[in-house]
Order: structure tokens, then C-alpha cells, then sequence
């Protein structure tokens, strides 16, 4: 791998409490993630990316958090932490970290502190608090939604009980959004930073990083429809066509703090990393997150957005490479995580699904057959593991984990869910914890059987003792695939398109390796050639939904 292993790398992304248990209370934990790391080594991964541990209500798994340089005890100690860090690097595994800098949970003591403060005073100015517009201040400041449901707005209680100034929370109302336009903020962060860097960490993954900054004066803001579908942790916006960005979103002022980000990471030895989870769009604006002095990647949502039709994904292979190499930095492809449908059911729906919205009962008879759809999420996958730059995989991908839609109601917990009451199933479809053997009790996920989610019963065909000795299981091809990928150093290549294929494969060459995928309803006779690697079995010809690497004879 290249020096800057960033450019390369191929990143496993690990939900703490949907990856093991160790202590039997359900929820999983860093103990349980050290105890398996041998399994994200082995599979061929370069790092492994933490979704939020430290303290935290959990009022949003995680993502609200009550304290940057601590340890929920839900999921250990610091002590835990370093031993992962030190098992990891044992394992010749790269540690990234999530951090959540838009907002703080509303338990943070910098929010409680506001509370207790007076309007205008430095407590208050570490967040987004306004006078109401109206009679008394009885309406919110301007007209903005949660992007979970809702107004984005709350009224507090002043210290001697009368109604007083508002707070601005993007997502849940339990995450108050912090001012970024402090001083005080800003440097608090940086200090955020070194306490982690100095524990050993390689980088960070910085959540909803083009929401820091906020326009002059908070003007209201009616978003397309687009946009207002976009559920989650999100924000996509900006077709070329808009006048004007969201006042919340993508900012210009954002690009300021990470210049300052990038300096810290500098201070230290090695290289370290920033990876943006930025929806923005286009790609061409994306790519101002990754100029040389900024952030070192950022998550290519664009990418993972696109329909499995043929001429788009070729569109956006390219417009991603030319956008990306432009300020000279890697593409990085994505196709799962923690906030969108599993891609091994996403890719076969036949109807529209707004990314956070989820997928639930009312859906199930118009889901596609898992096989099927887990066919097109494997040819996706050898798709985007052929591409030169950065992959990201999602915990239990390599499983071919689906969506599970089947959850019952009083057992979702994800904010969405009743923020709209029921009307969006959420984000918990995704993020049900995984199987590691098929008889152990929540198929190897904790000791006791408990489990924080409930697990579908085809999850014990799917554990990963089940699949450890199949060659034709999705392990084996996602092991198959890091394997090849590395031999060939596809990460670090270049790609050219291939014509005389047919308008529905994508045809492309990476260094010495040609690769297919029939994204039509056709087999395609293949050309001569040794096959490689493969995400379905192949004889002369190719069939639908499937991707082949090849090279000469």
C-alpha cells in the first residue's frame, strides 16, 4: 500500500453495538469489537472505523454525545479502548474514529451550563440559541426542519421559569447544534483531536461535516422535495440547477475549520486521516472538502445514491474520478452503512425509498427475493472494489447481510421512527447486530442470546461460521476480492472504459485487469481471458447481475 494508506485503503466500518457482545447485556462493546478483530484482518481490510463510543444518553445511538474524551460505560472503559487500539495494530490495522461535531447531546455540560446562563452569555454562545420571532418570542426564529421530523426548533424554560430564547437541533432535539463561529468551540475541538491522536488513532470520520456553519442571519428556508425526503444524517443538495445552497448546509465557512483540522493531524507522526461525511452535491463542489490543506476523504454519496442502471453507473465512476483527481485527491466508493438501506436489498427495489426513511411491514410484499437481490449487491461490490482509490464496507456486507424490514414497532429505536410517528420506519433495518455462528445464542452476537435489536431466524444461515468453508459464499468472494484487489493494486490504479460491450455493462480496465459488469437482462459472451475473480460463478458467458475481473492469458 502507498504510503498515504488513506489513498488505498479499504476501511471496515464497525457499529459498536451491532458487532459483539461481550458481557451478555445485548449491546455490543469494545471488549467484543478486540475480540473479533482477527475477523476484519482476515477478510482483508486495511482499517476499521468506530461509530460513536463515548458517553451518550443514546437517545440517537450514539451520534448525541455527552462527553468527545471518554468511553461510554455501555461500551467499556479508556483501558478498553487502548486494547483495541493496541490489538488493531497488532493486526496491521489502521483505527479510525467517529466524531460528531455538529451538535452535542443535550446532557453535554456545556449545553446544561447554557441552560443555566443567561441569554448572551458565553455559555449560550457555545450554541445556536435565539430570541422567538412573535408576540413575546412565541415562534420560532425562522421556519427550519429537523431533518428527523419536526421543527429544528425548542423553546427553553429560563432559570426563573418564563419562556425564553430557542435552541437550534438540526436532528433530534436532545442535540443541540453548536455555534462554529466561536472561538471558544473552535479551539475546544482541536484540543478533541490531540486527546484522541495522542491514544493512537489514524484518523477521524467526521459526522455531517458540511453542517457546521450556518448562513448570516439563520434566513428560513423552504428545501426541494427532493431534499426534504432525504432522511438520516443527511443534507444532499446543490444540483447545479439550485441558485442557492440550504442556509444549514455546506457552507463556505466549514472549509476554515478543517484547514485547521488538517494542521493538527499534521503535528503528528504518520499519516493521519479526515474523512467528511459531506452530502453534497455536485461532485465537482464535493471535491472542495479534499483540496491538499483540508480533509483527506470524503464519503461519496453520489456513488452510493445511483440506480443499478449501466450508463448512470459509468456516469458516476467517472464524474467521481475526474472531480476527485482534480484537487488531487482519492475517490472513495461506498455502497452500505449505519444510516442507509443494506445494499444487498437496496439495489433490487422496485420502488422509491428516500435514503433514512427505512423499509417495515407495510413494505414486505413488494420487497425483492433475497437471493436476487442479494446477487445484484455482490456484483455491485466486485464493481466497487475494482475502482482505484478508498472503499468503504459496512459491518456484515461481506455476509450479504439484507435489510431486515420485518422489525415490530415497539422494538425500533431509531429517533426517526417517532419523530414522524411511524410514518419513516428508520435507520434500524441496518443496524440489527450480526451473526458470528449459527447455534450459539443470538447466533454468536452475545453470550446470553440477548440482543439489543431482534435478529431475523435467517440469520443463522448467514452467520459467518457458516460461510467460513463455502467457496461460493459472499465471505469467501469478499476475501476473494481484498485478496485480488491488493495482488493487482486496483487501489492505487486508473481506470479506462471499454466500448463494444453494449449500452447495459459497465467495461472498464484498472492496470492489467478487465472487468465486466451485465447490469442488463442478458448473458454477455465474455472475451479471452483468464477470469480472476468473479461475484457469481461463470463459464463463457457472463450473466445478468453479475461482475467479472479478468486478464490476459
Amino acid at each position: 500500500m502507498a504510503s498515504e494508506w488513506w489513498r488505498s485503503a479499504v476501511i471496515y466500518q464497525v457499529y459498536p453495538r451491532s458487532f459483539a457482545d461481550s458481557n451478555g447485556d445485548g449491546i455490543g462493546d469494545l471488549p467484543g469489537i478486540t475480540s473479533r478483530l482477527e475477523a476484519i484482518a482476515d477478510l482483508g481490510a486495511d482499517a476499521v472505523w468506530l461509530s460513536p463510543f463515548q458517553p451518550s444518553p443514546q437517545h440517537d445511538a450514539g451520534y448525541d454525545v455527552a462527553d468527545y474524551v471518554g468511553v461510554a460505560p455501555l461500551f467499556g472503559t479508556l483501558d478498553d479502548f487502548d486494547a483495541l487500539v493496541a490489538r488493531a495494530k497488532a493486526l496491521t490495522l489502521k483505527v479510525i474514529v467517529d466524531l460528531v461535531p455538529n451538535h452535542t447531546s443535550s446532557d453535554h455540560e456545556w449545553f446544561q451550563a447554557a441552560l443555566k446562563a443567561a441569554p448572551g452569555s458565553p455559555e449560550r454562545d457555545r450554541y445556536m440559541f435565539r430570541d422567538g420571532k412573535g408576540d413575546g418570542g412565541s415562534e420560532p426564529p425562522n421556519n427550519w426542519e429537523s431533518v428527523f421530523g419536526g421543527g429544528a426548533w425548542t423553546r427553553v424554560t429560563e432559570a426563573d421559569g418564563t419562556p425564553g430564547q430557542w435552541y437550534l437541533h438540526l436532528f433530534d432535539v436532545s442535540q443541540p447544534d453548536l455555534n462554529w463561529r466561536s472561538p471558544v468551540v473552535r479551539e475546544a475541538f482541536r484540543d478533541i483531536l490531540r486527546f484522541w491522536l495522542d491514544r493512537g488513532v489514524d484518523g477521524f470520520r467526521v459526522d455531517v461535516a458540511h453542517g457546521l456553519i450556518k448562513a448570516d442571519g439563520l434566513p428560513d428556508y423552504d428545501p426541494p422535495k427532493h431534499q426534504a425526503s432525504m432522511g438520516g444524517h443527511t443534507g444532499a443538495e446543490d444540483k447545479e440547477d439550485e441558485p442557492e445552497p440550504a442556509p444549514y448546509w455546506g457552507q463556505e465557512g466549514v472549509h476554515e475549520i478543517f484547514r485547521e483540522w488538517h494542521a493538527v493531524l499534521a503535528e503528528y507522526d504518520g499519516d493521519r486521516a479526515l474523512c467528511g461525511e459531506a452530502w453534497v452535491e455536485p461532485l465537482s463542489k464535493l471535491a472542495k472538502w479534499v483540496r491538499p490543506d483540508e480533509m483527506q476523504q470524503t464519503f461519496n454519496f453520489s456513488y452510493l445514491l445511483t440506480e443499478w442502471q449501466a450508463e448512470a453507473q459509468r456516469e458516476v465512476i467517472q464524474e467521481s474520478l475526474e472531480a476527485f483527481a482534480s484537487v488531487g485527491a482519492p475517490s472513495t466508493w461506498v455502497l452500505s452503512n449505519h444510516d442507509v438501506l443494506r445494499h444487498a436489498t437496496r439495489l433490487a427495489l422496485t420502488f422509491e425509498s428516500a435514503q433514512g426513511a427505512g423499509i417495515g411491514p407495510r413494505d414486505l410484499p413488494n420487497l425483492p427475493e433475497r437471493h436476487f437481490a442479494l446477487r445484484r449487491g455482490r456484483a455491485a461490490t466486485a464493481l466497487m472494489l475494482a475502482l482505484p482509490g478508498s472503499a468503504y464496507l459496512y459491518q456484515g456486507e461481506e455476509l450479504g447481510l439484507p435489510e431486515v424490514a420485518d422489525l415490530p414497532d415497539d422494538a425500533r429505536q431509531d429517533p426517526t421512527w417517532f419523530r414522524t410517528g411511524g410514518e419513516k420506519y428508520g435507520r434500524d433495518g441496518c443496524r440489527v447486530p450480526i451473526p458470528w455462528e449459527s447455534a450459539a445464542p443470538a447466533y454468536g452476537f452475545s453470550p446470553t442470546g440477548a440482543s439489543w435489536l431482534p435478529q431475523p431466524p435467517e440469520w443463522a444461515e448467514l452467520a459467518r461460521d457458516e460461510q467460513e468453508s463455502d467457496p461460493g459464499s459472499t465471505l469467501a468472494m469478499y476475501r476473494e476480492l481484498l485478496a485480488v484487489r491488493r495482488e493487482h493494486a486496483l487501489g492505487e490504479g486508473s481506470v479506462e472504459f471499454l466500448d463494444g460491450f453494449g449500452e447495459d455493462v459497465v467495461a472498464l480496465r484498472n492496470g492489467d485487469v478487465t472487468v465486466l459488469t451485465n447490469l442488463g437482462g442478458w448473458d454477455l459472451y465474455l472475451p479471452d481471458g483468464r477470469v480472476i475473480a468473479a461475484s457469481a460463478p461463470v463459464g463463457r458467458n457472463l450473466p445478468p447481475d453479475t461482475t467479472v475481473w479478468m486478464v490476459s492469458e
